[in-house]
């Protein structure tokens, strides 16, 4: 059960980190295609988001996903504008998110190698990593 707990968090992690990244770029954004791109992946995060909170309460009585603390949401957003501040070229912005969906993926591979997780959530990981996997395809155009 606790393996099954941790798996949740650290996808619900994953996850809220990539959508939180996308708004703090999204204005920033000037290439239709690649904002498009953006949209549609926040989209998904957000779909991932929901079906995390709906199968969560099934394994923790806390009945939510443990949030990312304010702090690391405040550094994350900071590094974000720190590296676009010089070049926020939509070949940047491709690489900076190439960059964090591929630790996304390398995360939930870790997760799919424990075999203490159940299908349900086991299915929901790989859901994440073919989603995250598929992005990195696509945003390979703009680099």
């Amino acid at each position: 059960m606790k393996d099954n707990i941790n798996a949740l968090d650290e996808l619900n992690k994953g996850t809220s980190m990539g959508k939180d990244t996308i708004d703090y770029v999204l204005d920033k954004v000037e290439e239709k295609r690649l904002k498009s791109i953006l949209n549609n992946q926040k989209k998904e995060y957000e779909r991932l988001l929901d079906k995390i909170a709906r199968i969560y309460p099934k394994y923790n009585d806390n009945k939510e996903p443990h949030e990312i603390n304010r702090m690391e949401k405040a550094m994350a957003k900071k590094g974000v504008e720190m590296r676009l501040f010089v070049d926020d070229s939509s070949s940047k912005i491709s690489e900076l998110f190439l960059k964090g969906t591929n630790m996304g993926i390398i995360e939930g591979r870790r997760l799919l190698n424990n075999k203490n997780i159940d299908k349900r959530v086991h299915s929901l990981i790989s859901e994440f990593v073919n989603m995250q996997e598929a992005y990195v395809e696509k945003l390979k155009a703009f680099l």
